[in-house]
């Protein structure tokens, strides 16, 4: 830098771009640089822009996947394609890949109880009296159990993103966090539920071709207080687990969003069981039980939505984020009439199916949340970071040649090593001893394992495709991706049973 020059570059009165070109050495001038505030822990927050000349969000399906120049664009400067892996995400260092692996797994199989547990409930209360005689609750286990992990993954997702972002050392704004985010998920619980009963209610209708008038009113409370009492219990202890990991410097992205998901399931469908059996033995009394229950948290939506409407944490979340949330209940629901019809047709698919949903949930929880923490962190709203495409081969996004495969590739063998263990588990609690076969075994992992697969590839398109569009992913990609992982599990499992009995090799039939 001596004789006023710098790397080359003149010092005179234009040279204010070629001295930063100079500083860095690696940006290209030709490049757009926006800088971007709000500031991060301080710092400026700058991103290149994948779009040169124009502030249009407009993109087409060619644009995204094609490597191909438009006149006028600046020379590209990429990245080799064994480094990409390597590339950090944000100015952070980079998480070593033993310490993710401990983060995920701990909790992994701490939520994996939770399935476990939740799978042998829902094995023992369907001989229940209220689920043999009201088959619409079927609809209801996987779509409630999708709703409540559904808000609960996304308050896990959004506080995990202020953690990592520093918002959480001020104790004033960590409890207007708290109150708005938990007053928020009531809100969204108790309308949720109601939507979703009636979405039972409807295909009870259709199927059975009528139902008794009684049994509306026991399907609304029992869901609306299903949702909103599991919502709330598990809500404090998601920022206790988000808040702690905060202080002991663990990425709350790898922990919270598992227990998020999986604690709550064996919560959720014992509570609705309970539930359901107590109102369907009520209102062969008298109907005041649901009614009254009804009418209380139907008063108290007014005040938590005002809470919600007054926080500056959550009033846009509750204009603008419901669209995913509805949509995953239908989606949810669909699952839902695939175990109806299932369970009276296959032993053991009750058992296996919270198994299968729980673990594709959290893992796919985990890498959504984490690839949208690293956008909030590195990139503004609309703006892809540099070299990130939207729509990727399957195997780069899963396996080798992007920053997120390294995860995924974890993500995939604690499905495969975990699925076994919860299968053998959950096979000897049930029946008493082991009785896996090795049909069973072989088809159960791949089907558990293609669903993660799945869903691991549609995480990584939703969250880069949410942000291109300026929506936040913590609020709009999970909801879909753990309804899709109900479908999908749903499915997968009722396939494999399916394929298992025309060869006669049935989950149980060697049991005498």
């Amino acid at each position: 830098m001596n004789n006023g020059t710098v790397n080359g570059y003149k010092d005179s009165s234009k040279s204010t771009t070629a001295s930063m070109v100079g500083a860095t050495d690696v940006v290209n001038p030709s490049e757009k640089i926006e800088d971007q505030s709000p500031h991060l822990n301080g710092n400026p927050v700058f991103a290149i822009s994948d779009e040169t000349g124009t502030n249009d969000n407009s993109y087409s399906m060619a644009s995204i996947n094609s490597n191909e120049k438009s006149p006028g664009d600046p020379p590209d400067k990429k990245l080799p394609e064994v480094d990409s892996e390597k590339q950090p995400l944000s100015g952070k260092k980079e998480e070593r890949w033993y310490t993710t692996l401990m983060q995920v797994a701990v909790p992994f199989f701490i939520a994996g109880c939770g399935t476990i547990g939740a799978g042998l409930v829902l094995g023992t209360v369907m001989h229940w009296e209220v689920f043999q005689n009201v088959s619409a609750i079927f609809v209801l286990v996987p779509s409630l159990s999708g709703l409540k992990g559904n808000l609960d993954m996304c308050l896990a997702s959004r506080l995990s993103t202020q953690a990592n972002l520093g918002n959480m050392d001020s104790p004033r704004e960590l409890v207007s966090m708290v109150v708005g985010n938990i007053s928020l998920v009531q809100v969204q619980a108790i309308v949720a539920a109601t939507v979703v009963s009636i979405f039972a209610i409807v295909v009870n209708i259709i199927t059975d071709r009528g139902i008794n008038g009684s049994f509306i009113l026991l399907l609304i409370a029992s869901a609306v207080f299903t949702a909103t009492t599991t919502c709330f219990v598990l809500d404090f202890v998601i920022v206790m687990v988000i808040y702690g990991s905060f202080k002991l410097k663990v990425n709350p992205d790898n922990v919270a969003t598992p227990l998020a998901a999986s604690i709550g399931d064996i919560v959720s469908n014992t509570v609705l069981a309970v539930t359901a059996q107590y109102m369907y033995d009520q209102i062969q009394i008298t109907l005041w039980h649901p009614i009254a229950l009804m009418c209380v948290y139907y008063c108290l939506l007014p005040m938590w939505v005002f809470v919600v409407y007054r926080n500056k944490y959550t009033k846009k979340v509750l204009t603008s984020g419901w669209t995913p949330v509805i949509s995953a209940l239908f989606i949810s629901g669909i699952g839902g009439i695939v175990l109806d019809q299932a369970v009276d047709h296959y032993q053991g698919y009750a058992v296996f199916q919270p198994i299968v949903n729980g673990i594709g949930g959290n893992l796919v929880c985990v890498q959504s949340s984490r690839l949208a923490t690293k956008l909030h962190q590195t990139a503004i709203p609309g703006v892809l970071p540099e070299n990130t495409r939207i729509l990727e081969w399957p195997w780069r996004t899963l396996f080798f040649g992007t920053a997120a495969a390294k995860v995924a590739r974890m993500l995939l063998t604690l499905a495969l090593f975990g699925q076994i263990i919860f299968m053998i588990v959950a096979d000897f609690v049930y029946q008493g001893l082991v009785t896996i076969q090795l049909p069973f075994g072989i088809t159960y992992l791949l089907c558990s394992l293609l669903q993660v697969m799945v869903l691991l590839y549609l995480a990584y398109i939703l969250v880069h495709l949410m942000w291109k569009k300026k929506k936040d992913p913590d609020n709009a990609a999970i909801p879909y991706l753990t309804a899709l992982g109900d479908l999908l599990g749903s499915i997968f499992l009722g396939l494999a049973f399916v394929i298992l009995s025309i060869f006669g090799l049935e989950y149980g039939n060697n049991v005498q």
